[in-house]
C-alpha cells in the first residue's frame, strides 16, 4: 500500500494545473517549522497545526510570506473566515470513501471495543 504524501488540496491544484507549487517550507513560521522537522515527508503541503489563535497566526505568517498567487485550501473549516490573509483562498472539497481491508471502521470498532468504550 502506498502512503500518501499529500492532501486534497495538493490534489486539487494539481488537478486544475496549477503552474507552479509554492513549497511552504520556506516560508515557515517557527511553530509550522517545527511541525516540517517533526514530519518531514509532509512535503509542500502547508499542515493545519490547529486552529487556536496562535496556532491561526502562525498559518497566516507562514500563507502572508509565501510567494503564492493564490492558496488552495482543503481544512474541514472556512480559513478565509478565521484568518485574514493577504492572498485569495480556494477551498477544495473532499469526500472519504473506505476501499481495502481492513475497514476503518472495523479498526475504530475493536479499538472501543478493547477500551471498553463500546458494547458488544
Amino acid at each position: 500500500m502506498a502512503t500518501c504524501l499529500y492532501g486534497a488540496g495538493y490534489v486539487a491544484a494539481v488537478e486544475a494545473q496549477a503552474a507552479e507549487i509554492v513549497d511552504p517550507r520556506d516560508f515557515a513560521a517557527a511553530e509550522i517549522a517545527e511541525v516540517y522537522r517533526h514530519f518531514p515527508h509532509i512535503g509542500k503541503v502547508l499542515p493545519s497545526v490547529g486552529y487556536s489563535p496562535r496556532q491561526l497566526q502562525a498559518l497566516k505568517k507562514t500563507i502572508d510570506a509565501a510567494a503564492a498567487d493564490v492558496v488552495v485550501s482543503a481544512t474541514p473549516c472556512d480559513l478565509a473566515a478565521l484568518i485574514e490573509i493577504n492572498k485569495p483562498v480556494v477551498r477544495a472539497s473532499y469526500e472519504f470513501a473506505e476501499m481495502g481491508k481492513p475497514l476503518l471502521s472495523g479498526l475504530i470498532e475493536d479499538f472501543l471495543k478493547q477500551k471498553n468504550l463500546l458494547s458488544d
